[in-house]
């Protein structure tokens, strides 16, 4: 039995006919790494058959499919070989991490004082420096005026009841306005008893001070 190649699921294979070349990537950020382009000894054999087969009209034609079927071997025995120096050759730049199994890059994505990558275990600075940023837009959000248009829909308007449609239309309505701008309706309208002055609530029928009717 022959020897086992450890492979690794972050990489990309762009081997051809012609050569072998592989890309590995970080789990974590996607900085990537490729290998120097290898050609292929029986990828060329076979390129040349190929080419003569049809100069020749063909003479060649059997020989190239020979040429095809010991590449079909040959040629994958190259790529395994390749493939293994490949993930030796790049191995230094990765590294597991021990608790999510993430193939991380040690450049960027590797909390050395932690033993693990920095998704399981964060740079504390670059977290609170995030965390600072964060609370900040919040103050501003939180801290920023109002729009002119807007100022109507500030906390000494809140008491009163805000239509979002108007009552008669049903046109809806971008702001606290005191008239639909679509048909001219009056908004919010302040009714009074003609007995003895309370203020009433839309939709009322009878005075809850005086008991008068309203009309």
């Amino acid at each position: 039995m022959g020897e086992r190649i450890k492979f690794v699921s972050n990489y990309s294979d762009l081997s051809t006919d012609r050569g072998f070349q592989f890309e590995f990537s970080c789990d974590r950020c996607g900085t990537g790494y490729r290998t120097p382009f290898k050609a292929s000894v029986t990828g060329t054999v076979s390129g040349v058959l190929d080419a003569a087969g049809s100069l020749f009209g063909g003479i060649f034609g059997s020989a190239a499919d020979i040429g095809e079927r010991v590449r079909s071997a040959s040629w994958q025995q190259a790529r395994d070989k390749a493939f293994a120096e490949a993930i030796e050759e790049i191995k230094p730049e990765f590294i597991q991490c021990p608790r999510c199994l993430s193939w991380v890059c040690r450049s960027r994505c590797w909390n050395d004082k932690k033993g693990l990558c920095k998704e399981c275990a964060p740079d504390l600075g670059v977290e609170m420096s995030a965390a600072q940023a964060a609370r900040s837009v919040e103050e501003i959000w939180s801290h920023a005026a109002m729009a002119d248009e807007d100022r109507q829909l500030g906390k000494e308007n809140w008491r009163g009841t805000i239509r979002a449609t108007c009552p008669k239309c049903e046109a809806p309505l971008a702001e606290n306005a005191k008239f639909c701008p679509e048909c001219g309706e009056q908004l919010n309208k302040v009714l009074h008893c003609t007995e003895c002055g309370k203020k009433l609530k839309p939709g009322t029928k009878f005075c809850p001070e005086c008991g008068t009717k309203v009309e």
